[in-house]
């Protein structure tokens, strides 16, 4: 517990696309659409544009591909780079 007078950092949490839990934002994976309308993985969480979120397990990235959740939440088609980019993180962390 935090000492009085100290603050207690906040974590910022967010909602996976495939599963739908919440997790830490540093714990998933963010797809972004950029202002100019180009899509791409950001592992810094920083970069300009909308962000979808998705956890690091392979059921959740099938799950999140066949239902179309990453185009519905950017509101743009998702190239097949980013798709075989996140496949490959996906089984980096595994």
């Amino acid at each position: 517990m935090a000492e009085k007078g100290q603050k207690v950092k906040k974590i910022p949490m967010r909602r996976c696309i495939g599963c739908g839990e919440h997790f830490p934002k540093r714990e998933l994976i963010r797809v972004v659409r950029s202002p100019e309308g180009s899509t791409a993985l950001d592992f810094t969480g920083r970069a300009p544009g909308r962000g979808a979120y998705l956890c690091a397990r392979t059921a959740c990235f099938q799950k999140a591909r066949k239902t179309h959740r990453m185009e519905q939440n950017l509101s743009c088609s998702i190239s097949e780079d980013v798709y075989e980019a996140l496949r490959k993180e996906l089984e980096a962390a595994e």
